[in-house]
């Protein structure tokens, strides 16, 4: 393989084979986040006065672009709003529900927008609501209600208050978090690893004798940099391995850093889901048990790459206050791409994830209050990988040249992920060129009977004011990647520098039935 420091023009071998594949992608991996938390949900998701209002309050405009998003599953109500939320506030008469100081954003939440505004809103748009629950200043008992609110039909006290605040059918909530980010310093009700796994398995075991169908979510580190990381698995692990389906992973990665450590934010991703599955692993294996824990990276993005992008708390308590609005860029976009790259590669256990979060607050779809509404740089490989990545995961043999981190060392220069569609005969191939220079690609697909390019599309990034995107502008959508073509039976393609791609390929009838 030639070096990508060589003269010459370096080309990365791919290989694929659609009968070599981790399974099919479940669709709660395309999920995002909705979290009581600056503009999110205030003149973001729902502003009752906008023009496009549904008759609840919802904008329309925001719900079109959450569809092209292809979002499949809302995370809510935070984030770290949940560990000072009393759900019961968010219930009933919206003009007796009381005005709270929300101590971590600092902000007044006004409890317009609860659960039965909200999880009604998710099932018109044909999300998945995933529930979490206050673990920080409330219990057992409160998540357990909370539960029998959601989803008991009738005849207890909680089913029969949710019928009289006029929601007659159960919210029928399948996924649950307990708590959230409790290993941080900075969450309201703080634990340590032993004390949160002994409340949470209490919690979940709880929940679950309200509803024995329920999916639970244990809190996992939140972030690889924290000095618990890896204890902090093994033990919550050892209390919640009876009760919990999933352990939670959260991860954001800095676009202040230099250009080729952000690059390697993926390959960074890689890293952190393999030290979290050898975890899980070892503590399945000193129990003894057949049990394989899933992984819900139910929260996942970038900070804006630009310098000027706002500071995160405003000083000065108010309602909807603007928070981490960044402004996304060309090389935000890459990253996210590539981010969505290692996801799909870990999709056999990575089966819930989150971008965090879908409106406003570092967000791909941004609003103004009682204006319009736009797209954002990394929108569109999410929207992009939502749409291609149908069927199975495929495992790609990789050949290519290694480039040089400040920070990470040496990383592959080419990311690769790559799905199979059985249904439709179509392998769609995802692309990240992580290095400073022109990456060829060549990609055979071992048993395909014949290959025909349906689309190819990429995003670079140039590193000049040619990448700048004004905040609340409409950013221009992928453009076509013009050098890919079928030679012999393989794609061959030539990649920019610091850019994604996304090929759709006809594989022919024979692919996938040998």
């Amino acid at each position: 393989m030639t070096s990508t420091s060589s003269s010459a023009s370096p080309v990365a071998q791919v290989t694929l084979h659609t009968a070599f594949h981790r399974g099919s992608i479940d669709r709660r991996l395309f999920g995002s986040f909705v979290e009581h938390m600056g503009r999110c949900v205030y003149t973001g998701v729902y502003e009752p006065d906008h023009s496009t209002a549904d008759p609840w309050g919802f904008r329309k405009d925001v719900a079109e672009l959450v569809e092209e998003l292809g979002v499949s599953l809302v995370r809510y109500p935070g984030g770290n709003f949940v560990s000072g939320y009393d759900w019961l506030d968010g219930v009933g008469p919206v003009a007796d529900r009381p005005r709270r100081l929300d101590l971590a954003w600092r902000s007044i939440e006004t409890n317009e927008v609860g659960p039965d505004e909200f999880l009604p809103w998710a099932r018109r748009l044909n999300l998945e609501p995933m529930m979490a629950v206050n673990l920080g200043t409330k219990g057992v008992a409160e998540a357990a209600a909370l539960v029998e609110y959601c989803n008991v039909e009738s005849g207890t006290h909680y089913a029969d208050l949710r019928r009289a605040n006029g929601t007659e059918d159960p919210h029928a909530i399948k996924l649950w978090c307990l708590g959230n980010e409790m290993d941080g310093e900075w969450q309201i009700g703080h634990k340590d690893a032993d004390d949160y796994g002994k409340l949470a398995a209490e919690a979940g075991k709880a929940m679950r004798l309200v509803d024995p169908s329920i999916e639970l979510v244990a809190c996992g580190s939140s972030n690889r940099e924290m000095d618990t990381f890896g204890e902090w698995e093994r033990t919550v692990l050892e209390h919640t391995w009876d009760v919990a389906d999933y352990l939670s992973m959260h991860a954001y990665y800095d676009g202040r850093q230099t250009r080729e450590d952000f690059l390697a934010s993926g390959f960074r991703m890689d890293r952190f889901i393999s030290d979290v599955i050898a975890t899980a692993d070892a503590v399945g294996a000193r129990r003894r048990s057949d049990k394989v824990m899933k992984i819900s990276f139910d929260e996942w993005n970038v900070w804006s790459s630009r310098p000027d992008a706002p500071v995160d708390l405003q000083s000065a308590i108010s309602t909807q206050p603007k928070i981490s609005e960044d402004p996304y860029q060309a090389l935000d976009a890459v990253v996210v791409g590539d981010l969505l790259i290692s996801l799909l590669n870990h999709s056999d256990r990575v089966t819930v994830a989150c971008l965090s979060l879908l409106v406003n607050v570092s967000a791909p779809i941004m609003t103004e209050p009682g204006g319009g509404v736009s797209r954002q740089t990394t929108f569109h490989p999410m929207a992009t990988t939502a749409r291609l990545a149908q069927g199975t995961s495929l495992v790609a043999a990789v050949d290519c040249g290694q480039v040089s981190t400040p920070a990470h060392g040496d990383i592959p220069a080419l990311g690769v992920a790559a799905s199979h569609d059985a249904a439709t005969d179509t392998v769609s191939v995802f692309l990240v060129n992580r290095s400073d220079a022109e990456l060829g690609v060549s990609v055979i697909i071992s048993d395909a009977a014949a290959a025909t390019v349906l689309s190819a599309v990429t995003v670079r990034s140039t590193g000049s004011d040619a990448d700048y995107v004004a905040p609340g502008a409409d950013s221009a959508a992928p453009q076509r990647l013009d050098d890919c073509r079928i030679v012999d039976g393989r794609l061959v393609a030539t990649l920019q520098p610091g850019s994604w791609s996304a090929v759709a390929l006809s594989v022919g009838a024979g692919a996938g039935r040998a």
